[in-house]
């Protein structure tokens, strides 16, 4: 008996063509711009199509609904939230880990300033629970980066493994804010001062004051 050998090359996933990557950035900055003109109740598959100057069948060739269309967007966002954790630490400016956690929200409180689309979706009460959950996933993601970069400056405790840390204390900044953006319509400087000194206070219940810093950021 004789056996048949598969001859077939391995499959790869293939990127979206450079055309596709250009309409799915034009559909995104049309979903961004109504956003921070009308909120999430001013956004449909049509009024997107019509900002983007494209027929609505293109729309739903990459986004089958609304809430996929703002999942997109979400993930949008948080690719921005990802490059400041990125971004480089001066070490020999840190004295303790509170000026690294206070550097880190300085950061993110700059993003949510500088973009009305990030409020709408992740501080604004707007009910969709699919882009919830998808800011969740994300913030778990962003929390692990967080945690990296502590370690990379000071010598962190063990911190339980049944608790996400970084992620609760990044929600708990966020609730600040997103109370802040329901009252006044944006983070106000005393509510961003109010965000950062909970996000501080939760990390300071398992980090202790004087984390040992090391000689150098690894």
């Amino acid at each position: 008996m004789t056996t048949k050998h598969d001859d077939s090359k391995p499959t790869t996933a293939r990127r979206p063509r450079a055309s596709s990557q250009a309409r799915i950035a034009q559909i995104l900055a049309a979903a961004r711009a109504l956003l921070t003109e009308q909120g999430v109740g001013g956004l449909s598959i049509y009024s997107v199509a019509e900002r983007a100057a494209i027929p609505p069948s293109s729309v739903y060739h990459f986004f089958a609904s609304v809430p996929a269309l703002l999942e997109a967007l979400t993930a949008d966002i948080h690719a921005a939230f990802r490059a400041s954790l990125q971004e480089p630490v001066d070490h020999n400016a840190l004295r303790s880990w509170h000026d690294l956690s206070r550097l880190i929200e300085q950061r993110m409180l700059a993003i949510y300033q500088d973009d009305a689309a990030a409020r709408q979706l992740i501080l604004a009460q707007h009910g969709l629970a699919e882009v919830t959950q998808a800011d969740r996933q994300h913030d778990i993601e962003l929390a692990g980066l967080m945690q990296v970069l502590f370690e990379r400056h000071f010598e962190l405790p063990v911190l339980p493994s049944e608790v996400d840390v970084f992620a609760l204390a990044m929600e708990l900044g966020d609730r600040v804010y997103a109370r802040s953006v329901h009252l006044h319509g944006a983070i106000t400087p005393r509510m961003a001062e109010e965000g950062m000194r909970v996000f501080d206070a939760y990390l300071g219940l398992y980090l202790p004051a004087f984390l040992p810093k090391r000689a150098a950021s690894i």
